[in-house]
């Protein structure tokens, strides 16, 4: 893994906006534009590297997975923070059928500075997003900048076929709605579920447009509908479950949710499980179930513990996003139990390149690795300022 300058395509920022990244720039606290895509410099990884990596990935996936089915079988529910019963109820039934219910995409953020073994940081298996610029834009750029060469990106591909393959488990005879929340200005949101409705039109499905702001509920059908009064029966949304199970038409959700042999109304992409793996309380549970686990860093719930005094400690809340609420705390620094549920995981900085703090996120689709994206950012947080960089196989 390294890094290596480049000079910047011209008109770089009219080309990848052509390429559906209509968010090339990221506006400061001191209101100045800057890059969000920089591909001033990208990142060359051997293949060797990139292969075992791919074995990263697909094995804390399937802890992930193990990980869950020991929430669900031990009821371990409220140490995610999932005290409602009927939630909690949902999430367990979504999970034993999780075999009906299509499930597309997640992304693992991990520490990785081409040495030593890659580190979880997190997984964001049920929002994530960077999936536009990391499936088509680097790909584009590197086709343009290093003909012949490669890239750990099969994503585009790999989405079509999982659309393909989990087709036959959606409702028959109705649209495949994509929605996204209306209340992100930045367009991030809008152009990754139209990605995403992009890649299943090519895999045959008729598909449907909305906001989740537009959907409307018929109180005398008992259904979610459309703005032309037609019934939902599929929705890929970009809203999380913790928003979706506690907003104000959370008991309709709940009401009419179709977990699996269409014994519902709406049938939700990503199912109800994926709870399970957007929660930080995974990576506490993770290590208890995988200690000493060589891709993993020790995380607990209940305190920092030892890691206060010994390698210092990052407080992350169950439910946070892109780095919101994240708390880094330096070795030595005195142990703080928040009041708010949280995660704490070992404090391990991010590797600095020329100065830039790195994090890969690794892209699975279905069971199978599929892609990454990196990005850095000027701090030990990846927030909402981080820049997205491109990489290359050599």
């Amino acid at each position: 893994m390294e890094r290596r300058t480049i000079e910047p395509r011209p008109g770089w920022q009219q080309t990848v906006e052509g390429q559906g990244l209509i968010y090339p720039l990221t506006r400061h606290p001191d209101n100045s534009l800057r890059p969000y895509w920089d591909e001033s410099a990208h990142y060359v990884f051997s293949l060797e590297e990139v292969e075992a990596l791919e074995e990263v990935v697909e094995e804390l996936h399937g802890m992930c997975l193990r990980a869950a089915e020991h929430i669900v079988a031990e009821n371990r529910f409220a140490d995610l923070g999932i005290t409602d019963p009927r939630v909690a109820d949902a999430v367990a039934e979504a999970w034993r059928r999780r075999a009906e219910l299509p499930s597309v995409y997640g992304r693992f953020d991990l520490r990785y500075d081409g040495t030593g073994p890659a580190k979880l940081l997190e997984y964001n298996a049920d929002t994530p997003t960077s999936l536009v610029e990391a499936a088509s834009p680097q790909w584009f750029w590197m086709e343009e900048r290093f003909p012949g060469a490669d890239q750990w990106n099969s994503l585009h591909e790999r989405l079509v076929a999982a659309w393909k393959k989990q087709s036959a488990l959606l409702p028959p005879g109705s649209p495949l709605y994509f929605a996204y929340s209306s209340a992100d200005e930045l367009g991030e949101d809008m152009m990754t579920v139209a990605y995403l409705k992009e890649t299943a039109e090519q895999a045959g499905l008729d598909t449907g447009w909305i906001s989740m702001e537009e959907i409307g509920w018929d109180h005398l059908a008992g259904r979610f509908v459309d703005t032309q009064l037609r019934f939902i029966r599929s929705c890929f949304k970009l809203y999380p479950w913790e928003w979706l199970t506690t907003d104000r038409f959370a008991g309709h959700v709940l009401d009419t949710l179709d977990n699996g042999g269409g014994t519902g109304t709406t049938l939700w992409i990503e199912p109800a499980w994926k709870m399970l793996l957007s929660n930080k309380a995974l990576l506490a549970i993770l290590w208890e179930l995988y200690p000493d686990h060589p891709n993993l860093l020790p995380a607990y719930l209940d305190g920092p513990r030892e890691l206060a005094s010994t390698t210092g400690y990052v407080a992350k809340p169950l439910l946070g996003r892109e780095g919101a609420g994240v708390t880094v705390h330096e070795k030595g620094a005195a142990a703080v139990v928040r009041e708010e549920p949280c995660c704490y995981q070992q404090l391990a900085p991010l590797p600095a390149f020329d100065g830039n703090h790195v994090v890969l996120g690794a892209w699975v689709v279905e069971d199978e690795s599929a892609g990454l994206g990196i990005r850095e950012s000027s701090g030990l947080i990846t927030d909402e300022y981080a820049r997205f960089l491109p990489h290359v196989i050599l």
